[in-house]
């Protein structure tokens, strides 16, 4: 078996990394390079692979950086499937539709340019057609279930924490008749932060390959961020200046609502002031990642999924408003009412986030405020480092606004964060690489765990191929008990209980809905869940045979 590294390995974007065993070719993510001119043309090269020899994808989530050129992949001769979890399925339509028309629209941009200079026109790197083409091979999987690939290779997907749907995965690969156990991080998140849970812990690993982003730094505490970020803001208002916020669309965009929304909740005392300020969501992916978010509430941690059984949505305020179009973009521009605009691109490289830029970096009324990681050679990085002033849609701007860069926002985990996850070993992983983060992160990581944990992990900073040696912390008939030892069992039965409870209430709320003589449509929906609910239980019904069955109640047991 080997692995080669194929992205990610100079930086935090690209993920891209092919696990051969003797028969199969598996991708592990397939991202897109960002971050200035430079980086943004490995885009363009060959991979360093035949894409019709991969047998499948597995995705650890859906930021453009690990799925960015899927598309590309599918154009270039890949027919397999792309495994991933059913909410990353549900962000891919979203980014990779995004992702593919901002490629046709910078080539149609590009073309007109060249044209009257007498350049030939470009290509895009892909096409809306491309990525639907891509969307075609998504195959969803929820996460925990054990999913076999194909005859040598296995797979569960755990919860990251990272995004809604970022997965760490667990790979077991069986070549004659020995298992190693392959552990692949993604990117992992931050414990207790709000909206998503906390990653998990795995306890078995043969090889891991970790990411670093954040390898040498500490994020302040959250609580900490949001107060600055509020303290920002009536700073800001109150000298008559707007707050423009460069946010991720997926992600940072949609847990910034939940802690607005949390905030103005819990301080009635700024209501006077913070009710007159409009917060603009100025994304139309970002509005459409909200509704995916709110459509997938069985993976929010239990706070979150409290709030919305309760009847509250943590994802609205009565001062939110998103915006769609062009024209409900430029108004925000046009009026000089104090407000916050929170727009994407995160790293300012494109999007609706650079005309707001041109339109508010001038201004000294104004703050800009970033909420997450920002990538060398990106405007972001640019800005935060101290830029007197910056390029835009082809004027020197000058930067006179405030600048604050609150990494307590991050949402991926610190130093500390990616130690605590590597604690969760139980045996010493026979190799860690470490991947996806600038060479200095990379290397004061890999010195860290050594001085913590005494392992001498390997640091990834070129592309590059191991070989990897059959694993020893399993044999092949441990791979199911490695996934379900007393600790598992035990969740497994509480988390029974807990949606028996409230598929009783659910249950309960739809028959009186169906007594009150709701609307057609309304009786309509409520009767496509109750068959959905039906088929499910059928099925694990005659799942489970006779001598299994315990008339004991779950809760007694």
């Amino acid at each position: 078996m080997k692995i080669k590294f194929c992205g990610a390995s100079i930086g935090v974007t690209g993920s891209c990394h092919l696990l051969t065993t003797d028969n199969h070719k598996i991708l592990l993510d397939c991202g897109q390079f960002q971050g200035g001119k430079e980086m943004e043309k490995l885009n363009e090269e060959p991979f360093p692979f035949n894409p019709e020899e991969v047998e499948c994808v597995i995705l650890s989530h859906a930021h453009i950086d690990h799925c960015g050129r899927l598309p590309l992949l599918t154009k270039r001769g890949f027919k397999g499937a792309i495994y991933c979890t059913d909410a990353t399925a549900d962000l891919l339509d979203v980014m990779l539709k995004d992702s593919a028309y901002i490629h046709e629209k910078d080539a149609e941009w590009q073309s007109r340019k060249n044209a009257r200079t007498g350049k030939p026109p470009v290509e895009p790197l892909y096409t809306v057609k491309d990525a639907e083409n891509a969307l075609k091979l998504v195959k969803p999987v929820l996460y925990d279930q054990l999913l076999e690939i194909n005859d040598q290779v296995k797979i569960v997907f755990n919860d990251a924490g990272h995004i809604l749907g970022s997965a760490i995965t667990e790979i077991w690969v069986t070549e004659n008749d020995v298992t190693s156990k392959i552990v692949f991080s993604g990117d992992l998140g931050v414990m207790d932060r709000p909206i998503l849970r906390n990653p998990v812990k795995i306890k078995k690993a043969d090889y891991v390959i970790m990411e670093a982003t954040y390898g040498n730094r500490l994020h302040p505490a959250n609580a900490t961020s949001i107060d600055e970020l509020i303290s920002i803001v009536l700073k800001t208002i109150k000298r008559g200046g707007s707050v423009i916020i460069p946010s991720f669309a997926v992600g940072r965009t949609q847990e910034l609502i939940y802690q607005f929304n949390m905030f103005y909740e819990q301080h009635p005392e700024y209501a006077e002031v913070l009710d007159k300020v409009n917060v603009y969501i100025d994304s139309p992916m970002a509005t459409t990642a909200t509704e995916v978010f709110k459509k997938n509430a069985q993976v929010f941690d239990e706070e979150t999924r409290n709030y919305i059984l309760s009847g509250d949505n943590p994802l609205d305020f009565k001062n939110l408003k998103f915006t769609r179009n062009t024209a409900d973009s430029q108004m925000l521009n046009n009026d000089k009412t104090p407000k916050i605009i929170i727009s994407a691109s995160g790293m300012c490289e494109a999007g609706r986030i650079r005309h707001h830029l041109k339109h508010n970096l001038w201004d000294s009324r104004n703050s800009i405020i970033f909420v997450g990681y920002q990538a060398e050679g990106t405007l972001g990085r640019l800005l935060i480092e101290g830029a007197k002033e910056v390029k835009l849609f082809g004027e020197t701007v000058m930067v006179a606004a405030e600048i604050y860069n609150l990494q307590g926002f991050s949402g991926h985990a610190d130093q500390q964060g990616l130690l605590d996850w590597l604690g969760g070993f139980q045996t010493p992983p026979k190799e860690i690489f470490i991947v996806h983060g600038e060479e200095e992160s990379k290397n004061d990581f890999a010195a860290k765990i050594k001085e913590v944990y005494g392992y001498e992990p390997t640091v990834i900073n070129s592309n590059s191929e191991f070989d990897l040696p059959s694993g020893t912390c399993l044999s092949k008939d441990e791979v199911v008990e490695d996934l379900m030892d007393d600790e598992d069992v035990s969740t497994l039965r509480a988390k029974i209980d807990s949606i028996q409870s409230q598929l009783g209430g659910i249950l309960e709320n739809a028959k009186n809905v169906v007594d009150k003589k709701a609307s057609n449509e309304k009786l309509q929906q409520i009767n496509n869940i109750v068959l959905e609910i039906e088929k499910a239980s059928l099925n694990l019904g005659s799942s489970i045979t006779a001598e299994d069955r315990d008339t004991t109640p779950l809760s007694e047991q």
